[in-house]
């Protein structure tokens, strides 16, 4: 029977997520079956500050191994494209005197993943030479922004290195409903079939 790493001490799941990024397997993207190098690493949403930590530990081994990471979190990079396109102040000021479907609405078209969002991951991808690109900020960028559509819209972008998505949530597969990316442990709307549980890849 499969260990679920995903509930194991964090100490542990550091080890684990160290092996399998540091391994050739996995920087080769083998064993994949020619589905694209996406991987989800979930966690469980009360346990965002001590991922946060985990997951600074993991690139400071990593890149003491040798591994270069791309990081990119993904509220961060909202906030440079509003700026960039200088209606950061104005969504500021916006904010408290409009409804939140109204907000919603507003930064989903700001933040399309096809027409703003990838094509700003892109450009960092071709900025620097990296070996794995690791995604987080998902629960922040929440509702504007939802995983599966990055993850969509990434996949001709992001195939050539493995792309490691920090999730606060699950990622469940099932006979009945496929698969699915389970947002905080209650959204079960979002179908996503084609990245791999980095817990149960092997080292």
């Amino acid at each position: 029977m499969r260990k679920d790493i995903a509930k194991m001490p964090m100490q542990e799941r550091l080890q684990h997520l160290f092996s399998v990024v540091s391994g050739q397997r996995f920087l080769n993207k083998q064993g994949l079956g020619n589905e694209v190098p996406f991987f989800i690493c979930p966690y469980r949403p009360e346990e965002a500050v001590e991922m946060e930590r985990l997951q600074r530990q993991l690139v400071n081994r990593l890149e003491q191994a040798g591994i270069r990471i791309l990081s990119i979190n993904l509220y961060d990079l909202a906030v440079d494209i509003l700026k960039d396109r200088d209606i950061w102040e104005q969504v500021l000021e916006l904010e408290p005197t409009v409804s939140k479907d109204q907000l919603k609405e507003l930064l989903q078209g700001v933040l399309d993943p096809e027409a703003h969002l990838v094509p700003a991951i892109a450009a960092k991808l071709q900025s620097v030479e990296f070996d794995v690109l690791f995604l987080s900020g998902v629960g922040e960028v929440f509702p504007y922004i939802r995983s599966h559509n990055v993850l969509n819209n990434l996949q001709s972008t992001a195939k050539d290195q493995p792309t490691v998505m920090f999730f606060p949530g699950s990622y469940t597969h099932s006979l009945e409903t496929g698969a699915s990316l389970d947002l905080f442990g209650r959204l079960h709307d979002d179908k996503y079939y084609r990245a791999f549980n980095i817990f149960h890849y092997e080292a």
